[in-house]
């Protein structure tokens, strides 16, 4: 890339195989859901390992979300507990059921809620707990976990930064929780332009997504189409959504599937020149994963600590003048105006996400980088911290 370039926050990298795939759709005639989107869900539940999952595609993670809180049961007089250092479709669809969104603090290192955060928020209406893997770094999920248990409250992994993330060992999305979602968003470790993936084992939970998923509709559309004999007959059952992924997303999913081993060591390798580079900066720098975890990286979010002398916004300014685009992730939930005026929110009941959103600033990182393009970025950040 040339230096008078500007280098954008994010891209996807999609690749030949994804474009054949999409024009095999197009040719096909089956568009909408079908084989691929079938091929894309037996995909996903063979790549994190374990045969009892059932992997069920719809178009987007907001959708798959929504449809999982609805699986457990969420309803009006409900609470569900969220992080508030999150984006905002994580509690909004609390709201779509009616239910109350309970918003906790966060690990001022790992930005991700913690058990204790988890605890202090339980009362007798909670219903269901949403820990959300902060940038692909695993939340703590053993004690969150035990402590659902012990509640009796339903756990749904909001994991649309988390793949491939590995916690002790296990795949996020194998994990003991009752339903996990992904996000196949544009700028996510992999994606389908837009689309997600709602994960359970639970054969109950998965069934009610589904149905749910089109129109509260008993019979699968794509079932009804390709069969050889007359299949006209189907039943609602419920007052469901449309939330169903087409092929075409699929058939992109298919092959970013496969690239997905490749894309988490490039982002590890790129996370790892980024340490290096800045270990004598006045950055404080993103939690690693330890032992037997595996950070996806799908972000690479630093705060910049006071003694740089310059402030956050200020640093994107500046970051930008040098062609270089920036991020922040997030602005918590607590200081929007629905949030904050609906449930009378102050920073002063969040201050470990208060302080983290003050400093924080997520620098590019995805695959589609060169080497060139992260030496730029590099060289951006050492000219406006030295500089400040």
């Amino acid at each position: 890339m040339s230096e008078n370039k500007f280098l954008p926050f994010a891209l996807p990298e999609i690749g030949e195989e994804e474009i054949n795939e999409v024009a095999h759709s197009l040719r096909s005639g089956w568009i909408t859901t079908g084989p691929k989107a079938k091929q894309f869900e037996a995909d996903f539940s063979a790549f994190l390992g374990d045969t009892t999952l059932e992997s069920i595609a719809v178009n987007s993670a907001t959708s798959g979300l929504h449809l999982a809180l609805e699986a457990v049961g969420v309803g009006p007089g409900d609470e569900v507990i969220v992080p508030t250092y999150t984006f905002t479709a994580t509690a909004e669809i609390v709201r779509y059921l009616g239910a109350t969104p309970v918003l906790v603090d966060v690990d001022a290192n790992t930005f991700n809620m913690t058990a204790a955060t988890f605890s202090a928020a339980i009362t007798d209406k909670t219903k269901a707990v949403m820990p959300v893997h902060f940038a692909g770094l695993a939340c703590d999920m053993a004690p969150i976990i035990a402590l659902a248990k012990r509640y009796n409250i339903k756990v749904i992994e909001d994991a649309a930064h988390a793949l491939p993330t590995r916690y002790q060992g296990e795949m996020v999305g194998a994990l003991d929780s009752d339903i996990t979602v992904f996000s196949f968003y544009a700028n996510k470790t992999m994606t389908t332009g837009e689309g997600g993936m709602v994960v359970t084992r639970h054969p109950e939970l998965a069934k009610r997504c589904k149905v749910m998923r089109l129109h509260g509709i008993s019979r699968d559309a794509f079932d009804r189409y390709v069969s050889t004999k007359p299949a006209w007959f189907y039943e609602v059952i419920a007052p469901g959504f449309k939330y169903n992924m087409p092929d075409i997303a699929a058939a992109i999913g298919i092959h970013q599937l496969k690239r997905l081993p490749a894309f988490q060591e490039k982002r590890e390798q790129m996370a790892r020149v980024y340490f290096d580079a800045f270990k004598d900066l006045p950055l404080e720098m993103p939690s690693a994963a330890t032992g037997d975890d595996v950070h996806a990286w799908h972000l690479f979010p630093v705060k910049i600590k006071p003694e740089a002398g310059i402030e956050r916004a200020r640093f994107i300014e500046k970051m930008a003048e040098l062609g270089i685009g920036c991020s922040v992730h997030f602005i918590p939930l607590h200081l929007h105006p629905y949030w904050r005026d609906t449930y009378n929110l102050t920073p002063e009941m969040f201050p470990v996400a208060q302080r983290i959103f003050e400093q924080e600033v997520s620098l590019p990182l995805y695959t589609k980088m060169t080497s060139e393009d992260q030496l730029r970025v590099i060289a951006a950040v050492k000219q406006v911290l030295l500089n400040a």
